[in-house]
């Protein structure tokens, strides 16, 4: 994996195309969605729409997470997260993740919805839009990747909410994102590329003997300063069953942060609200 240079708008361009791919797909497969639709139909129609506007390889499948699976409610193992047979209701949030790569360029984004009317769902989602504001401050601070994670915990526990986003392997709210190459085939070892797979296992070595990790989480390997790149970040609060994200690409500098792209549908879900 070659880390994006942020100094180079061309190449940044390239990842923000692939993000709004990831996000019009997302809205066009989320318009779709219909009581009784699985996470696994959900899922194939991600698929087929991403093929189907040049998605070469993956960083990992899409997944979808519908009712109380949007909560990771009873995960203990990583297969639980895996799309399964779980029927869409009136009224059940859900999630819809992807992670493609679309010539070399990845992109990992979260989006979350609602079918129908939900006011656990509405109180959740106005919520995660300060999770959004306090990250890139803190980020902007020069934090340490593990204090910004211990600053989210605590705002998640203020607010009575619990932290999804530890369901995750390795417990990360981010991890790195560049360009995908290699002379591997472009396959899947479900649900992760290989060529990913390979190349992430290549920066935690690298990563780890520089004392930082690719994988943002709590533990002492996050404990330095925000690594310059990009990254995808994912803060995932629940309550009662319902669960909210959002998973979008932060960009850090030497001296700054900023998010990749503003003009996404949850940023602008958040702004309507505020405006009512």
């Amino acid at each position: 994996m070659t880390l994006a240079r942020t100094h180079d708008e061309a190449e940044l361009e390239r990842f923000r195309d692939v993000q709004r791919l990831c996000y019009r797909c997302a809205d066009e497969v989320a318009a779709t969605l219909e009581p009784g639709v699985t996470e696994r139909e959900a899922c194939r129609r991600m698929r087929r729409w991403l093929r189907g506007h040049g998605v070469d390889d993956w960083l990992h499948t899409p997944f979808a997470w519908f009712g109380d699976r949007s909560a990771f409610r009873g995960f203990k193992i990583p297969t639980q997260f895996l799309p399964s047979a779980a029927r869409l209701e009136e009224g059940m949030p859900y999630i819809l993740d992807m992670a493609p790569v679309r010539d070399g360029y990845s992109a990992d984004i979260g989006y979350g919805g609602v079918l129908g009317e939900n006011r656990i769902w509405e109180r959740l989602d106005a919520d995660l839009a300060g999770y959004r504001d306090l990250i890139l401050r803190l980020v902007r601070e020069r934090r340490t990747f593990a204090d910004i994670y211990a600053e989210v915990d605590a705002l998640i526990e203020r607010q009575g909410y619990q932290n999804r986003h530890a369901k995750y392997p390795g417990r990360v709210i981010g991890h790195q994102v560049g360009i995908i190459g290699g002379i591997l085939p472009k396959r899947v070892g479900f649900p992760f590329g290989v060529r990913f797979l390979q190349t992430i296992g290549r920066e935690l070595v690298k990563e780890r003997l520089e004392g930082r990790s690719p994988l943002w989480n709590g533990a002492a390997q996050s404990q330095h300063p925000p690594t310059p790149g990009l990254w995808a970040v994912e803060p995932h609060i629940g309550f009662r069953g319902v669960g909210v994200k959002f998973e979008e690409i932060l960009v850090v500098t030497e001296d700054d942060a900023y998010w990749l792209d503003d003009d996404l549908p949850h940023v602008h879900r958040w702004a309507r609200r505020e405006a009512q």
